[in-house]
């Protein structure tokens, strides 16, 4: 009927994403993070004011590379300075994480992604060892990662 095709047509309300225990699909509870890949964090976060705005794990080249949290990549290439290939996943209208210096990207701009779905081969930052620039992002701003991964052994 016509008034289905003017309701679908509406806006979402951001106001949606700001609900606590909102169970609209593809906003993530921000306590339901996981981390991106195995490894040790070899470069902790430093806070926003500095170029360490994330964090680094380490791995080896081509270990997979997980979306943190259910989402839609919102940037996949390498056209952003001092971070490879990377992938850009926005959560809800809050949250934003970032995977940079990857060997391989496996997802393009506007797909659906769910919390573990491989989205990226580990690759390095030039001589150095491959590992992982992660970063989550709040309002635009980077946040410490470590806050919000669930904790390790």
């Amino acid at each position: 009927s016509a008034s289905t095709k003017v309701a679908s047509k509406k806006p979402r309300s951001p106001a949606i994403a700001k609900q606590p225990g909102s169970k609209v699909v593809g906003l993530p509870n921000p306590s339901k993070w996981m981390w991106p890949t195995e490894g040790k964090v070899v470069k902790a976060f430093k806070g926003s004011k500095t170029i360490q705005q994330g964090i680094d794990i380490s791995g080896r080249m081509g270990q997979t590379v997980h979306s943190a949290a259910t989402g839609v990549v919102v940037y996949s290439g390498s056209g952003l300075v001092n971070y490879g290939q990377l992938v850009i996943v926005k959560h809800n209208e809050n949250f934003l994480s970032a995977y940079g210096y990857n060997s391989k990207l496996l997802v393009k701009e506007g797909d659906k992604v769910k919390a573990g779905q491989v989205i990226a081969k580990m690759g390095k930052v030039g001589q150095g060892s491959p590992l992982l620039h992660f970063e989550i992002r709040k309002y635009g701003k980077p946040v410490n990662p470590l806050g919000h991964l669930p904790k390790r052994g």
